[in-house]
Parts: structure tokens; C-alpha cells; sequence
């Protein structure tokens, strides 16, 4: 696990986009996993930026998104559906045909959730997974008391992720109380892993990632076992870190360090 910890929201995104530029630089056709949030906004804008002024190619590029609302149409403004197009999919040149989302209205769910688990074997697993953390120390949508081998699958929001998540729409009333997410278990299986956070409020789930035991009700503490995962993380984030200054001089030490 590397833990990379920059100044500032901007340093942040702009370090992941250079990891994903190298991704798709060594291998144009990889296989990306995406989250939505406010989180990856500035990666987003970054990679946005990189496209149109640097040439960066997503023409052969696979998405795959790791969840949705549960009955939010793709027209939904909350939707991740419409997350996605807006603040990436429509402005760079990933074919519309590569671009996977959980639906949050199919009539099958059971049904899709296995579809989705197995078009992503097709594709040849996820080569970049991006994720974000929430201030419970959850990822995707899957909340304390997870299972971390979970799959793809429905789940029932906790109510610390509904208060979180109220600020995008007119009341808390209106967040949907289901979810369709990737599993832990299915997240795990991606080639690479980076995780970016940002701001006091996420820095005690930050260190109980990192730090803490591994257990299903901190379900990012799974990654302690994945063999390649990196935290990009700015300063506030960090703040709860107990081994920081080790984890910095590690940060100084690497020459290729994003």
C-alpha cells in the first residue's frame, strides 16, 4: 500500500490523473473503474484537461462505474448516470458502447447484478479502480457490515451515508434509500487501486483504513489486502494518520512518486 499525501484538493486530483495518463499510456485499452462524488471531481477536470490539451486518448478505453441510485432514472440530475456524462464521458472520447453503469431502474436486479459481474470478466477485469472513502469508511455503497467478499448486488443505505449525501438533493428525504454497488469482494479483484480523499471529515476513516484493523465495519480496510492500492490523500485527510511522517519520508524516497 502506498499513501500519498499532497497539500491540497488540486495537488490530489492532478497526481491520480497522472496515474491514470500512465495507465492508458502503457495499455490504451485498459479497463477503468469509476466513482462519482464530489470527491473525483478535480481528477475528472484534470483528465478533461489532459484530453483536450495534451492529446490524452480514451478512443479504446472500458468504464465500468461502481454503483447507482436505486430509482433514480439516467435523466435523474442526482443520478450517477448523469454524474458521469457530465463531468467526464461527455467531454472526452471514450465510445459510448464501453461505458457501463449499474442501472438503477431495471426490472431484474438480481439478474443485472450477475450481468454486471460477468461483463466485466469479458472485458478482462478492471485494470484502474478509482475509489472514494465515505466518513464511515465505507466504499462504493458498501456500508458497515459489509461483507468484504461481497459481489455486485443491492444495498440498503445507512443513514450516515443518506445525511451525508443529502447536500445534492432538496431534502434528505429524497436520497434514495437502496443502492446498486460493486461488492468489496468484486473491487478487490482490480489490477490497481487508488483511493482519494480530501478533507477533515473523511480523516478518521482514512486512518482506520490504513491503520485500523481489517473488518467489515470499516469495509475500506480491505485493502490492506489488495496487493496493489494506493491512497492519494491531502493534508487534512491525513491529519489522523498516527505513522504520517514515515508515510512522507516513504512519499520523499520515491523517485516516480505521482
Amino acid at each position: 500500500m502506498e499513501i500519498i499525501v499532497k497539500d491540497n484538493v488540486e495537488g490530489m486530483s492532478k497526481s491520480a490523473a497522472r496515474v491514470v495518463a500512465r495507465t492508458l499510456n502503457s495499455k490504451p485499452d485498459a479497463v477503468l473503474g469509476l466513482a462519482t462524488g464530489s470527491t473525483p471531481l478535480g481528477l475528472y477536470k484534470e483528465l478533461v484537461r489532459m484530453h483536450e490539451q495534451e492529446g490524452l486518448d480514451f478512443s479504446q478505453v472500458t468504464t465500468f462505474n461502481l454503483d447507482e441510485y436505486v430509482g433514480l432514472t439516467q435523466k435523474h440530475t442526482q443520478s450517477y448516470h448523469y454524474f458521469m456524462y457530465e463531468n467526464l464521458f461527455k467531454h472526452v472520447n471514450i465510445p459510448n458502447q464501453n461505458i457501463y453503469i449499474p442501472s438503477g431502474s431495471t426490472d431484474n436486479y438480481e439478474a443485472f447484478c450477475k450481468w454486471y459481474e460477468q461483463r466485466i470478466v469479458e472485458c478482462g477485469g478492471i485494470d484502474l479502480q478509482i475509489l472514494g472513502i465515505g466518513s464511515d469508511g465505507h466504499i462504493a455503497f458498501n456500508e458497515p457490515s459489509s461483507s468484504l467478499g461481497s459481489r455486485t448486488r443491492i444495498k440498503t443505505l445507512a443513514k450516515q451515508t443518506i445525511d451525508d449525501n443529502a447536500r445534492f438533493f432538496d431534502s434528505p428525504e429524497e436520497v434514495p434509500v437502496y443502492a446498486i454497488t460493486m461488492g468489496v469482494g468484486t473491487i478487490l479483484e482490480a489490477h490497481k487501486i487508488i483511493l482519494l480523499a480530501n478533507g477533515k471529515n473523511k480523516a478518521d476513516a482514512v486512518a482506520a483504513a490504513i491503520e485500523g484493523p481489517m473488518t467489515s465495519m470499516i469495509t475500506a480496510s480491505a485493502l490492506q489486502l489488495h496487493r496493489d492500492t494506493m491512497f492519494i490523500v491531502d493534508r487534512d485527510a491525513a491529519s489522523s494518520l498516527d505513522m504520517l511522517d514515515y508515510y512522507e519520508w516513504i512519499q520523499d524516497k520515491m523517485p516516480n512518486a505521482p
